[in-house]
């Protein structure tokens, strides 16, 4: 059961499943042709709503990674600066509450079409067509693609330790980390759809 996710006003620009959302131009059938291509199946489905049981109760921790590793690299902060390069905290603020919701996201939603339809959403905040409406702010035009692309690796291999923190078994956390390491891959792919015909990469 879908059980722990907040309200979606509770969290600034969350708009998962609202009927304002445009459609993705992404099929259910090519989103089944994705799965095939990242070997997802349904092991991975119930390997991701156990590792949601183990990540939901260390999100913050995650975060806190995951934000670290940004403000480490200032060519990545730039993402969420102003155009003189000061960080905006609110932005940050809020784009932390939703990549907390992101998280429980890939391992409790069904892959269906407003799944579908919310990682075109995201994929647009990435890219000039969306990049800072949501939170009403003044940064850069959009996020670089190859950088989308090469945070899989630091999105994956920091979550592996979390997912081994509460007692599971070598091969059930082997389990999770496949399955989260396929979805991150596939919604990334997902999130280039703007990029595709655009001189942006």
């Amino acid at each position: 059961m879908y059980h722990r996710q907040p309200q979606p006003e509770e969290i600034p620009g969350y708009t998962y499943g609202s009927p304002a959302l445009p459609s993705s131009p992404v099929t259910l059938e090519e989103l089944e042709k994705l799965k095939a291509a990242v070997m997802f199946s349904d092991d991975d489905v119930a390997a991701l709503r156990m590792a949601g049981d183990v990540l939901a109760t260390q999100l913050d921790d995650i975060l806190d990674v995951w934000y670290g590793f940004i403000e480490a690299n200032p060519f990545l902060l730039h993402y969420f600066s102003t155009p003189d390069e000061q960080p905006i905290s609110d932005y940050l603020r809020h784009v932390r509450a939703r990549f907390g919701m992101w998280i429980l996201d890939t391992c409790y939603r069904p892959y269906d079409q407003a799944w579908l339809d919310y990682q075109y959403e995201i994929a647009q905040r990435h890219y000039r067509t969306k990049k800072n409406t949501t939170d009403h702010v003044n940064s850069t035009p959009l996020i670089n693609y190859h950088y989308i692309v090469a945070l899989i690796y630091p999105i994956t291999a920091t979550v592996k330790p979390f997912l081994s923190n509460r007692g599971h078994s070598a091969d059930d956390v082997e389990r999770m980390y496949r399955a989260w390491c396929k979805s991150v891959t596939m919604q990334v792919a997902l999130w280039g759809s703007p990029f595709m015909n655009a001189d942006a990469f």
